[in-house]
Parts: C-alpha cells; structure tokens; sequence
C-alpha cells in the first residue's frame, strides 16, 4: 500500500508588497519548499497585491516527522531584462501548526527578512493542511535549476515519490487527541523493530532519537530518605502545612537535592515513581469446556484468585468456546499467599457451577522487564479439585512486571478493589484513565437587523428581541419597536461550542406582547458544523436568513404567505482566541483554538504520583475510618486520573505522566479526592469528596531538576483550615528549546485577538462559566466518568465569588507589596531626622554627586538593582511555592465570615443573619468610601489649582509660577536641584513643629465636597 498523506499548499494572495521593478510595482511569484520538493506559482505582472488561487500538494515522506519539517514560502520579483529575480519576503511554518482539511482557514502572514539589512513588506494569504485523499495526486516539482541562497533550504533534483506505508495506520494523521510519553532509546527501538512494516504517523510528534535525562553519578552511602522541613521565614505558617522535601528511591535511582544518583544503568521511562511489582495474568479464551447443564450448555466466566483478593471477568451465555482477553494486576506488596487459582465456573441462579481449575506456584512465575516482548499466552490443561486432568483448555500468560508494563493500565488491579468479590463494572470504573478535553471554539453571532416582520397583532407596533440559543446557553438583544417592520440592532452575541459540534444555533425572533409575555415570529436553525472558522480578525460575510414559522402551517396557507420575515446575521467561529476554561491566575493552557497558531512546544513535563500518607478518613466500613482515593491531575487539555486505591489511609499510586509545554506562565494542578462509587451514600450523596488540591507553576521550577516533596492536603471547612494528609509527588520539567522559553518571555500572555477584540470582564466571566459547564459534561460522559464537582473543584470555578478572608487576604497582600515603598520612606525620615549624622552626610555626598553628574542616575539605578539580585540569588526559592495558610488569612478566620464564604448563591441562610452581614459589609465599605472621598479630594484641589475656584489662591499660584519661571531661566538646574535637596534633609534644628507652608497653601485649596448631597 501506498503513503495517500500529502500537505496541501494553497497561495491565495498577497497585499501591499515593496515594490522592486523601479516604477512602482513589482512581478511577484512565489516558490514553496518542503520535504526536498520545491513548487512555484505563476508570475503576476506588475502587481502589488496579486491574487493566484492556486493549489500545490507535497509528498510527506515520513509522517513520523512531520512535526520537525518545515514550510518555507519565497516571494521573488521577477526581473526580465536580465532573467533574475529580487527579493520580497518569505514565512516559515513549522509541522506542529499544520492541521486536517476541515480545521484549515485561510490566514495572512506578514513578510519576515532574510537578512538583518532586507527591506520587506506586506503579508502573504495561505491555507496549509494535511489530507489523505488517495484522489488528489502530488504537483511536479520543479528541478533546482537555480542556486538558491545560502539561507533557503536546499532542494533536490531528485522526482516526489511516496513512500510505503500501511492504510490501517493513515487516518491516525488527522487524529487530535495524541499523547506522548517520553522518548527512551531502548523502550522506543523496541517498538520500532516491532511495527517497522507499518509506521504510524501519529507518534508524529516523538522524535526518533531518545531523550536521555541522566545526571552525574555521585556516591552515597545507603540511608532512608531524609525529610527536611523546609518553610521559608516570610511566611511563617506552622511547620506542619509547609512542603517537606524528601529523597525516594525512583525508578533511576536516589534523588538527592534534585539530582539522581543511579543505582542501576537499566533505562526506564517511569524514572519518577518507586519500583513496583505486579502479577499479571491475562486470561485469553477457552476452548472444548465440558457441558454443565442438563441441557448442554455452559455460560463461562473465569475468577483468578491468589490469597483473599479475586478478579472476576464477564460470562458468557450458552458459550464452550469463550473469548475473554482480560487482564488481572495483583499487587506483590499485599500478596500474602504463594499459590495462584485459575478457576473456571458455570454461571447459575442458585449457586455456580466448578468447571476446572489452572495452579501456579508464585515462586515459578518468570520476570519481565520492558521493553522485553510481551510473554506469549499458552495452553494449559484443566483439573478439577482433586489435581486430575479433565476436559478443557484455557489459553494464560502469566508473569511479574512492573507499572512500565503496557498491559498496567488496562488491567483490573487488586489494590484498586475490595478483597471480596469486585464486579467488572466496578473495577472498570476505578482504573486510571486519560482524559482529552474536547477543543472550545467562540461562537460569535452578529444580530445586525431584520425586515419584512409580520406582527402578532395588527393594531400596534412589535416590540422584537432576537433570542440565541445553543444547548443551555441563552442570550437575547435588547428590544426595539419596529416602527417600519423593520429592526436594527447591530449586536455582537458570544457562545461557547466544543467540537465535535452536536448543539445547533437556534436563533428566533420574538415580539412583547405583554409583561412576561412573548410570541414568536419566526425563527432559524443553524447548525455549528456550518460555520465559517476564522483565526483573525477578518470580516465575514454576512448571510440573509429566512425565519420559519415554529408551528406546522396547512398547504394552502403556506401558498398564500409567499413573503417571509428576514433576519441579516454574520455568524463565525473565532479560533483566534484561548478560550478560558478555568480560573485566569491558574491557566495551564494559554494557547488560541486555531491549531495553525500554534507555537512549538518548549518542553516536557513529567509527574510521578508517587504516594500519600496520612489521609483523613473519608467515610466508615466496617466500623472503621477509611478512604478510597484517587488523584487527578490537569494540564492544558489533558487531564489524567490514577487508579484508585481501596480501603487505604495511606495509597501508593506510583503512576506517572508527560505533557508537552507551550508556555512556562502555566500551572499544572493536581487534586485527591475519595470514591463515592465505592461505599454507602451519605450525606453528600453521590459526589466525590474533595481531599485537597496542589498547583505548581511551571516557570518556578528549574530546568533538569527533580522536586521530591511531600505536599500538605489543605483544605477551608466550615470549620477552619483542615490539614487533610500529604501528597508525594516528583516533578520535573525538562527544556527542549531553550531559545524558544526565553523568547515566550517577550510574548503576549493571551493570543493576539484578545487584544484586537478584548472581552468585558462580565463577558470573561460568563464564557469561563459556560466552558467549564461544556467540559465537565462531556468528561462527564467518560468510562470512568470524570465528576462535575472534581472539575469544578480543580477549575477553581467560584473563585470570583465574594469572601471577607480573600479581601482580607488582598489588602495585605497590597501592604506587602508597597511595604518597600513604606521603608525607604521612613528610611528617608530618619535621614531627614538625622537620626544616624554619619548615614545622612554620606546621603548628602552621594546626593550632591549626583545633582553635579546626572548622567549616573540610571546607571546607578540599574546597577543596584542588579546588585540585589545577584545577592538574592544565594538566597532563592529551592522548592516550589505551596498555599501558605497566613497568607490566605485562614488561621485567625472568624467562623461566620467562613460560614458566609461557604453560602451559596443567591443565599440560603435566615433574614437575620443576612442582615448582620450586610451591616458589617456596610461599615467595610464605609471605610472605603471615606478613603476613596479623600483621594479624590487631593485631585480636586490639584485641579483647582488654576480653575479660579478660589481667586486668591489661583492669583497666588500664577504669581509663584511666573517667578520660579524667570529664576530658573537665569539659575542652573543643577543648583536648584541641589538647593532643594539640601532644604528638604535640613537638620531639626532649622524645622518646625508646624506644616510647611507649601501643605497649608495645598490644604486650603477647595474641593468638590461642597456640592455633595
């Protein structure tokens, strides 16, 4: 079979181009390069802003690289007296922003230089996608016939020919959903070796090469993992809510301060979790089972047993012949027997039927260790009770591996089920998942007017509002009296939709008729799939809607009603914006929905869930505490959940996962939470119970290093701050492009539309809302389902919501902020004071020197604060930031205000408590007011200054103005200067009790307060 995947290339146009021909216009054609194959356009004569229109398809001869290739698109003058070409301009796009056909919309990129001294101008019209049509054949390169300059890609003579490729594996190219864990030379070459017939494209974004993370070996003495108690003195938050560093044993080894010092060479992709081992047993089918019924048949199913922990796959009905392929992990830590039971049953009502049984001895069950090949499945005898062979075959494999292993998270885990019987619906609901959030689009609706409108009632004028709804997102216009049948309204209406698009846009226009009363015109429904995609901020063509009766109408009066009620819409779906999903200081993704902006990834993320201890019981079994945890983490558009953990206080989860990282600006979150699927309801039903969360930002950590810490499960009750046990993570963040990381400093924070066409903070807010609603109900729909109070949890969804300890927490956090300001102030006092003679004359000395040298007030400036910073650095942050109880004002919390920060909304508490609250955000804002009064005093008096307000005092003003005007025409400035300083750090001797008389002139000055009612 033959590779269909191609890249197509169409130049549609370019716009305001230099003009290079020496009389105002230029013959522009372009020349396109990739994969060693080179097109070129036509040439259009004389013509700063060309239209071609022409398409171009690419052989991709390795799809596994596309994300490394590169697009590059030259635009050339054509110069015909002497057969030569000049330059206009060229653009590179990278493989991570090429796209499939239906994703791709035309976008305009401005011209780069080639060199430091080009002279370029315009932007360029493209639309790039991949396709694997086998209808569409690759364009003729054309041969290299000139010598390219040394910076453009160099081309081969050589024909596009396409390269083999299995056609089971092509539509995977298109795919959207792709996670990657990191590359491994031995791990990776073993696939390789395994699939070479049948390359996949969608391992498109690994690179071939294993990435390998070692470190310099250093020697150690054997010793149990330190716990340093590490809190810095700022915070001064008790020691037991502060992170706790520790130094585990991972799968590459001890991590010591960071570093790993190996134990062992053995490569291992999962090198942040502890070494654990499983015994696997994947049972297959079976074949010639005896008939158990009186009336021949047989309804199979197989229970594998080892100790007080037993799997239990499907049965089948009527079935000698099953298939099962299921998988069974048991833990080798809770393992307590040395004999392993395969036991074949005949499913009855009453009691079930013994078929025949399978025995291994542990001790005989052989190791593997990836990226060994999966150990064949083989046949083995039944027996029955007594250990005599009988009719009957069942095909196992049967071996001991570890969470490397590809069959981990598939299987059904002991540790992750009740030592009695587990049914498989259960246990395929506690298995670690994950998940891929569906990509967010903004629908954008454009309401400009509508005609022809037949009203209800013919004695009146309709009063119309358009209404737009897609699913339960409902937004209407304002209304307007349409005086001529006719309405405008011109109004901008903001949705959010999740691809793939199963909501339409409904759109009516309705009449008010009465208060709370409406009737429809007419109305029409747009399906989302429909809609023109745009990545900028381009026009769209607006389109001219006929409205549709919403009742059924007979034949004849459908012929007598030939004319219809007309609505103008412009209807887009911007992918030109993020869409927010979650709370703005938490992002963990910045990137637009367009994937064609996209950026290459700047690194790799990788967390190891290792363990948690002390967890606060989370319900009652048996007549004791217990928990049935599991984690979750969230990063960009891919979330994850581990396996959760049975009847455990303290869970070894040892699970880890990679994201790619676009943006170091980001968090990544990380929440444990406890299994309501397992256990009685209680009172809160059947939610999951929140345990606690952690974030961690990105750009506080240090590339290479590995942070081992224990992290404090922190929880706000009702009751107060509530330690709710501790996490052990190991996170590391590793660069691959260091350039890049450094140039996303210099970037935008939001994509560029944000700030063409900026959203109200309103606006901001109701579209978070709805695409948290949007994800958690299509996760929700997941196997295992993720809740919809764990993504509003890990989403921070009611963090706008009004708190008296967040506002608390703000305004110190505000003093804490200007606290520098308040200490050179005062430090400035005491020298005005001279409080310390020798301090404030050396304040003079240097004062004076730089009245006298102004050209070293910058620098100065600069290098001191370079200075500092230099000094800090001994004293920087050596682990990531943690939620600090005293900064949060969650220590000394008055437990109403937690009451009222728990509330609901609108609230649900009695009149009178309401009413207390009220007074006392009354007397709060009663503060502020008075601040916010006296700030805009001093305004007022500044601006009176020269309004007349008060003539004497404008008279006077004026007057001080000419004369300091003519004295500092005649006296330098540096005399002035020096001269004032000198003044305002005089000695106490020469000062007085009283205000200067600069203040009393300012204080009298009048203020608006008089006309206030």
């Amino acid at each position: 079979m033959m590779n269909n995947l191609k890249l197509g290339v169409d130049v549609v146009s370019a716009h305001n181009l230099l003009p290079k021909d020496g009389l105002g216009s230029s013959s522009a054609f372009v020349e396109l390069y990739f994969d060693g194959q080179k097109f070129r356009t036509t040439i259009k004569e004389k013509d700063l802003n060309p239209v071609w229109n022409e398409s171009f398809y690419f052989n991709i001869s390795d799809p596994s690289n596309l994300h490394y290739l590169t697009l590059d698109a030259y635009i050339y003058n054509n110069v015909k007296a002497t057969n030569s070409r000049s330059f206009l301009g060229k653009i590179s796009l990278t493989g991570t922003s090429f796209v499939p056909y239906s994703d791709a919309v035309v976008l305009h990129y401005p011209l780069e230089k080639r060199g430091l001294f080009s002279r370029v101008r315009g932007e360029l019209g493209l639309k790039v996608y991949i396709t694997d049509d086998p209808t569409i054949k690759s364009s003729i390169p054309i041969p290299a016939t000139e010598s390219l300059p040394s910076k453009e890609p160099s081309v081969t003579n050589a024909q596009a020919q396409t390269v083999p490729n299995a056609a089971t594996n092509t539509h995977k190219v298109e795919s959207r959903h792709t996670f990657h864990h990191l590359p491994n030379s031995t791990h990776h070459h073993h696939h390789q070796s395994s699939a070479s017939a049948a390359p996949s494209p969608i391992t498109a974004a690994v690179p071939q090469h294993g990435t390998k993370y070692e470190f310099d070996e250093m020697k150690v003495e054997s010793q149990p993992p330190k716990v340093v108690r590490m809190y810095s003195a700022s915070s001064s938050q008790p020691a037991e809510y502060a992170l706790k560093e520790t130094s585990p044993f991972l799968g590459g080894g001890r991590v010591v301060g960071g570093r790993v010092i190996h134990g062992d060479k053995t490569a291992s992709t999962y090198d942040l979790v502890e070494k654990m081992h499983f015994l696997y047993v994947r049972v297959v089918k079976a074949r010639d089972l005896p008939a158990m019924d009186v009336t021949g048949s047989l309804d199979p199913y197989v229970e594998v047993k080892i100790g007080n922990y037993k799997g239990i796959t499907k049965h089948f009905e009527k079935q000698q012949n099953p298939v099962w392929n299921q998988v069974f992990a048991f833990s080798k830590d809770r393992t307590q027997a040395s004999v392993l039971e395969v036991v074949i049953k005949d499913k009855d009502l009453v009691k079930d039927d013994f078929v025949g049984i399978v025995r291994f001895d542990i001790n005989e069950v052989p190791l593997r260790v990836p990226p060994d090949s999966p150990l064949a499945p083989e046949w083995y005898r039944l027996g029955d009770k007594k250990g005599e062979k009988i009719k009957g075959e069942l095909m196992l494999a049967v071996w001991i591996g570890t969470q490397a292993d590809e069959a981990f998270s598939d299987a059904w885990h002991s540790d992750a089920a009740m030592p009695i019987d587990s049914t498989p619906a259960i246990s395929a609901a506690i298995r670690s998942k994950v998940y891929h959030a569906p990509r967010l689009w903004y629908v954008r609706v454009n309401v400009i007017e509508a005609q022809d409108l037949v009203p209800t009632e013919k004695n009146r004028f309709p009063d119309v509002y358009v209404k737009a709804q897609i699913g339960n997102q409902v937004l209407k216009t304002k209304n307007v009296q349409a005086r001529t049948l006719c309405s405008l309204w011109n109004e901008d209406l903001l949705f959010v939709a999740a691809e793939p698009f199963e909501d339409h846009l409904v759109i009516s226009v309705e009449d008010r008729v009465g208060p709370g009363k409406d009737e429809i015109i007419g109305r029409v429904i747009i399906p989302l799939s429909s809609v023109e995609k745009r990545a900028d901020d381009r026009m769209i063509h607006s389109r001219w809607f006929n409205l549709e009766k919403p009742i059924a109408l007979d034949v004849d009066q459908l012929k007598k009603e030939k004319f219809y009620s007309r609505l103008h819409l412009r209807v887009s779906l911007d992918g030109g914006y993020h869409v927010l999903d979650e709370s703005t200081h938490y992002s963990s993704d910045l990137r637009p929905t367009a994937k064609q902006l996209w950026k290459p990834p700047i690194g790799v993320l990788e967390l190891g869930i290792l363990n948690a201890v002390g967890l606060h019981p989370m319900k009652t079994r048996d007549g004791r505490g217990t928990s049935d945890t599991y984690c979750v983490a969230k990063y960009g558009h891919k979330w994850v959940r581990t396996r959760t953990i049975v009847d455990n206080l303290s869970p070894k989860y040892n699970e880890q996962y990679t994201w790619e990282v676009f943006d170091p600006a980001t968090v990544i979150t990380i929440g444990v939470f406890d299994n309501s699927l397992l256990g009685e309801k209680g009172s809160n039903g059947n939610k999951d119970l929140k345990i606690g969360k952690v974030r961690v930002r990105i750009s506080t950590l240090e590339t290479g290093r590995i942070y081992t810490h224990f992290y404090p499960l922190l929880v706000l009750h009702p009751s107060g701050v509530k330690k709710m046990g501790e996490l052990h993570l190991a996170i590391r963040f590793t660069c691959t492009s260091f350039v890049n990381m450094l140039y996303q400093y210099s970037r935008p924070l939001l994509p560029k539309m944000h700030y063409v066409r900026p959203f109200g903070i309103m606006q901001v807010d109701m579209l978070r809302h709805q695409a948290v609603h949007i994800v958690a109900a299509r996760l929700g729909r997941a196997e295992p389902p993720l809740r919809k109070e764990v993504l509003e949890y890990m989403s921070d969804i009611d963090s706008h919501l009004w708190s008296m300890r967040r506002s608390k927490a703000h305004f110190f956090r505000l003093m804490t902020v200007f606290s520098g300001l308040f200490a050179v102030g005062k430090w400035f006092g005491d020298i005005c004071l001279w409080r310390n003679p020798i301090t404030t004359v050396l304040v003079h000395v240097l004062f004076l020197m730089l009245v006298c040298f102004p050209e070293l007030i910058l620098p100065t400036a600069f290098l001191y604060m370079f200075l500092i910073g230099v000094w800090n650095f001994r004293y920087r942050p050596r682990y990531p930031p943690h939620m600090n109880t005293k900064l949060s004002q969650a220590e000394a919390v008055l437990s109403d205000e937690l009451d009222e920060e728990f509330d609901s909304f609108p609230t649900s508490r009695s009149p009178d408590v309401v009413r207390m609250r009220y007074d006392r955000l009354r007397s709060v804002a009663g503060r502020i007011q008075t601040v916010v009064g006296d700030v805009a005093t001093q305004g007022e008096r500044l601006q009176n200054l020269l309004s007349w307000r008060d003539p004497r005092a404008t008279a006077i003003f004026i007057t001080f103005c000419l004369v300091a005007a003519l004295v500092l025409y005649v006296t330098p400035f540096q005399a002035v200067a020096a001269l004032a300083g000198f003044y305002v750090m005089r000695h106490p001797r020469f000062r007085h009790k009283s205000p200067s008389v600069p203040i009393n002139f300012f204080r009298r000055l009048p203020a608006r307060t008089d006309s206030m009612l």
